[in-house]
């Protein structure tokens, strides 16, 4: 490929970052991001002016020359409308750079310019649209087969008025256009206008040799323009056709050869099949993170009885399956399933999570995970519901556990956890080292999982056992709960069966603190102490439930476990008796 940075007029040393960037070849990284049309402008009437204009062509690698040096109006592929004349004068009209496809679909009039990818280019590679940012729009192509997102994406319009009302950028992914340019059988060539102001030097006077305005390009075929004398300045005006991009593919993603911990030699599809009786891997479980963070996968962990399963999946593409939860952060898969059906792709960030022995030896196997203590609340919820569906019908009152909480024992049971997004958002991977910003996040999500519980039902409850109306008229759920839990240790204590709970006087002691329901009420402060600045203050409340603050330099990850391991047992505080008192 031809050096044009080597061989334009003025040394690259001198030239702008951005100009060097136009000139040179793209190289065959697949995680590059390449750019592929451009309208910018920066302080165009200042010192610091730099304005590019820029379009990418497709042209066939025919041995032929490349196309003309594009003297074309802001680098558009389509300028203005065409001129109404006898019907039928634009039958012919195939919009082209210079005769050529392109990448980039681009319109415009002086005022208003339009993007979008070239339908050639998204209809060969299948790509999927989505538009994002309401009144500061952009085009999003997504490859869903994969998935693969952001494969190419760019702003959809801009006008003009003295100055652009923002720049316009489209980038594309490397390994994706070169599929598409491999298939056209053809290179992508960048014609471009590039305008910028030179800082006076030593280096550019001796270039000028006094003259005011020097000639670029002439003989190159490529180039032509001209630096000027400007204000003290020089001033830089380019235009330029540069083959940027081959047809060559880039290297391919393979999960071929990789070396997995305790496994002699590269693994390959074939061997990796033949390993019937395991071996199996540890992945940390961080490697979940990509799958629970995109709604376009799924990633519901699984209750099977004696461990919780974490398989994703795509779309009914493809799934990873033999994934179990172990220990806090851990997970053990055969290395023969992560070869089953998986895109090498999957496969590769699998091993980029994987974890030798040595890494693992020190680390406790049984400790509980984050699905599992979500699970044990979920079940004390279930149980909750049960109870205080029971307690409310010897009250005659009507009201089933599903609507209490808003979960059903028997759904959870035949299928899990798929209809509730929020048991698997609680569910999500809790790292040790989790930031501040995502405990209070998590905490969040634990006090929101059981809010559905209607206070009006709580009151009713209170009410019959005593309780003045007047007295609960303005209490919130926790200070319900707290009330509702004085009344029933009361009766648990003296053995009372649920008999005993209506009354007409009103209950000793019913509206004092209990230490049981004390991690709901810090639970509360923490999901809103983010938005007041008060996080400090609560944390010291964890403190005084006898949290090691001190460990949160490591992250908070502990903190979460803790509060996780507080909640469940404040509703287990009030399961416990409550059991008791409908078992008599």
């Amino acid at each position: 490929m031809h050096d044009y940075l080597g061989n334009f007029p003025i040394p690259a040393e001198l030239l702008p970052e951005r100009l060097r960037v136009l000139l040179e070849p793209v190289g065959t990284d697949p995680a590059a991001r390449v750019e592929v049309s451009s309208f910018t402008e920066q302080d165009p009437y200042g010192p610091n002016c730099e304005v590019v204009q820029m379009v990418m062509a497709v042209v066939a690698e025919d041995g032929k020359a490349l196309p003309p040096i594009l003297h074309s109006d802001h680098g558009l592929v389509a300028y203005s409308v065409p001129s109404m004349g006898e019907k039928g004068c634009c039958r012919n009209f195939t919009p082209s750079v210079g005769g050529h496809d392109y990448v980039v679909a681009s319109w415009g009039s002086g005022l208003f310019f339009t993007y979008s990818l070239a339908e050639k280019v998204w209809m060969t590679l299948g790509l999927t649209p989505r538009c994002i940012g309401n009144e500061h729009q952009r085009m999003v192509y997504d490859d869903l087969r994969l998935p693969e997102f952001g494969v190419a994406e760019g702003e959809i319009s801009a006008q003009y008025y003295f100055t652009a009302s923002r720049s316009i950028r489209w980038y594309m992914s490397n390994e994706y256009l070169r599929r598409y340019l491999w298939l056209r059988g053809a290179r992508g060539v960048r014609q471009f206008y590039y305008q910028a102001k030179l800082p006076d030097s030593q280096q550019l006077r001796e270039l000028m040799n006094g003259e005011v305005i020097r000639t670029l390009g002439e003989g190159t075929g490529w180039l032509d323009g001209d630096i000027r004398k400007d204000d003290g300045d020089y001033l830089l005006q380019v235009w330029a056709t540069v083959e940027a991009v081959s047809s060559d593919l880039c290297p391919s993603q393979s999960a071929d050869g990789l070396v997995w911990p305790g496994i002699a030699g590269p693994v390959t599809a074939v061997s990796a099949r033949k390993m019937i009786a395991g071996p199996n891997v540890y992945l940390d479980d961080r490697f979940l993170e990509r799958y629970e963070q995109n709604a376009f996968y799924e990633s519901t962990p699984i209750h099977h009885g004696h461990y919780w399963g974490c398989n994703p999946s795509y779309s009914g593409q493809w799934t990873f399956s033999g994934c179990q939860r172990i220990g806090r952060n851990l997970i053990t898969v055969p290395l023969r399933e992560l070869y089953q059906g998986i895109p090498d792709r999957e496969v590769i960030h699998a091993h980029a999570h994987v974890l030798a022995a040595e890494a693992i030896a020190h680390l406790d196997l049984a400790e509980e995970h984050i699905a599992a203590k979500s699970g044990r609340l979920v079940e004390q919820l279930l149980m909750l519901g049960d109870h205080l569906s029971r307690l409310a019908a010897s009250l005659d009152i009507n009201k089933s556990s599903q609507e209490l909480f808003g979960l059903s024992r028997e759904q959870v049971r035949d299928e899990g956890w798929w209809s509730y997004s929020q048991l698997a958002k609680l569910a999500q991977v809790a790292p040790l080292a989790m930031s501040q910003q995502s405990f209070l996040a998590r905490c969040k999500s634990v006090h929101e999982v059981w809010q559905r519980l209607p206070n009006g039902f709580l009151k009713k409850l209170l009410e019959a056992a005593g309780v003045p109306k007047k007295k609960v008229a303005d209490l919130g759920s926790l200070k319900l709960l707290e009330a509702l839990l004085n009344i029933l240790i009361n009766l648990d204590t003296h053995e009372e069966s649920v008999d005993a709970f209506k009354r007409t006087d009103e209950p000793e002691g019913w509206d004092k603190r209990s230490t049981g329901m004390a991690m709901l009420f810090v639970t509360n402060d923490l999901r809103i102490a983010d938005a007041h600045d008060a996080v400090g203050a609560v944390l010291a409340k964890l403190q005084d439930r006898g949290f090691d603050t001190a460990t949160l330099h490591q992250g908070y990850g502990r903190a979460l476990d803790f509060v996780f391991d507080g909640v469940i047992d404040a509703f287990e505080a009030l399961n416990t008796p409550l059991s008791r008192i409908l078992a008599r």
